[in-house]
């Protein structure tokens, strides 16, 4: 009796494991958007050696492939041009799984740590500017869709992660990236596409939470021994978020990367451009989509405490578009309140994802006349006891000619004091003194924790915080 009852179990597992649906991770899956005018990466596990079928709604062939010794398999899917069309894809090794209300359009991969991650819910006692109304609004965004990854970190590569594609409505919109949400929003109008984003991010993580073990290991003050690891916050280990969040997500086929970090590398401004480009060089390896755009936000002024760390950090952001082929930063120096200076999560999120739609919609897209750089500095002279400065972005002038604020002036004595800095409407340059400086040496620009600047270019973008000086 108990041999025949073994058998019998035995027997219906087997059968179980040949009737068994296809396995898919969450990210495939129903309300998805799939990236327009490609090829794009479907894959899941089955039982081992089984013929795996695809059918898609908007092509007459299917697709197949065969999964390997483990059961995993993966295969490529054209798509067409976007649309708002609800599609349905069909995957069979025998028994069939179907995905409804999918779209075809854009999708961008959103990561960092909590201004990326800051919901259009805001946080506790950090509001975010609008979230009412943008929220009950919602439901209008019919092509807007979010995958949001929670927290899941791991010491080890993983293959899967949670996260499931969500349509936009009040219900759901409460928690989506405030940042990417208007990223989202404004290149859906902009493109009239629907627009898709996998929001991967933890609040309070550094660069080095998004790398994988090979390139940590050549950190020197990067302690990977799990001893090591959890003598600090969660939100501050290295390598986690990588394993168990991001990897798991490189075979969904995306057009580019935001990034909004860096508040938690404050004070590590030495090494923090060549890490954030050694992170976009890995990233764009593991999804192998050639050098995908990685475009990304300054730190907004905060008071870090004493010197000027923040600044430096600004500086290693600037710094590392020169290291990172495909890239942009943004500057949010002006997208703060003054009584914010305590609060690192700054309300204005509305602004700060539409200059990364501007600079997508200019750099990724073509659309040459919509600016997306404020000025730069360039070059600087010194004569009759003035410094005149160039830059570039600025061949439509400036936004206003007096009443700015955060130019810093300093001889040789290396002291800085506030400047008087007006503009050159015709030869459009900057022109900055002080009565404490008979002769400059060195000019600075909102270079402080916490300076808000109010000089754009004739766009409205923001001038960008910087120093003539290496002191």
């Amino acid at each position: 009796m108990k041999n025949k009852l073994s058998f019998l179990v035995l027997f219906t597992l087997l059968a179980m494991g040949v009737n068994a649906k296809v396995k898919l991770p969450e990210i495939i899956g129903d309300n998805m958007v799939l990236q327009q005018n490609t090829k794009v990466k479907l894959w899941g596990e089955s039982t081992p050696n089984k013929i795996i079928s695809v059918k898609v709604s908007w092509s007459k062939n299917s697709v197949q492939t065969q999964s390997d010794k483990d059961g995993k398999w993966l295969l490529w899917v054209s798509t067409p041009k976007g649309s708002y069309d609800s599609r349905e894809i069909s995957i069979s090794d025998g028994e069939s799984v179907t995905l409804k209300n999918i779209l075809i359009g854009e999708v961008w991969f959103c990561s960092g740590q909590s201004n990326m991650e800051m919901p259009l819910n805001g946080f506790w006692n950090c509001p975010i500017m609008n979230a009412n109304e943008t929220i009950a609004n919602a439901g209008q965004n019919k092509g807007i869709r979010f995958a949001t990854v929670p927290k899941t970190p791991s010491f080890t590569p993983q293959t899967s992660c949670p996260g499931k594609w969500q349509v936009c409505n009040p219900e759901t919109a409460a928690l989506f990236s405030a940042t990417a949400y208007h990223f989202a929003t404004s290149l859906n109008r902009a493109l009239d596409v629907p627009v898709g984003v996998i929001n991967c991010s933890w609040g309070g993580s550094r660069v080095e939470s998004w790398t994988n073990k090979e390139i940590l290991e050549t950190y020197k003050d990067i302690d990977l021994s799990k001893e090591g690891i959890n003598n600090v916050r969660d939100y501050l280990r290295p390598l986690l978020m990588y394993n168990g969040m991001l990897k798991p997500l490189t075979n969904y086929t995306i057009k580019g990367f935001l990034w909004y970090q860096g508040e938690s590398n404050v004070g590590n401004q030495d090494t923090y451009a060549q890490r954030l480009a050694n992170m976009v060089e890995l990233w764009r390896k593991n999804w192998g989509l050639g050098n995908l755009p990685f475009y990304f936000v300054e730190i907004a002024p905060f008071q870090y405490g004493e010197g000027e760390s923040g600044a430096y950090l600004r500086e290693a952001q600037y710094k590392a578009q020169s290291l990172i082929p495909n890239s942009g930063m943004i500057s949010t120096n002006d997208l703060v309140e003054e009584y914010e200076a305590a609060n690192i999560h700054p309300k204005n999120k509305t602004l700060v994802g539409k200059r990364l739609c501007y600079m997508a919609l200019n750099k990724t897209y073509g659309y040459n006349t919509v600016a997306c750089n404020g000025p730069e500095y360039k070059s600087m002279e010194v004569k009759d006891g003035k410094a005149y400065l160039s830059f570039n972005y600025t061949q439509d002038g400036f936004s206003r000619e007096k009443g700015i604020n955060g130019f810093e002036v300093a001889g040789a004595d290396k002291v800085f004091y506030p400047a008087i800095a007006t503009v050159d409407l015709n030869k459009k340059i900057v022109i900055v003194y002080s009565e404490n400086v008979i002769e400059p040496v060195a000019v600075r620009y909102c270079f402080r924790n916490f300076q808000i600047g109010n000089l754009y270019n004739n766009r409205e973008l923001p001038m960008v915080p910087f120093r003539t000086d290496n002191y």
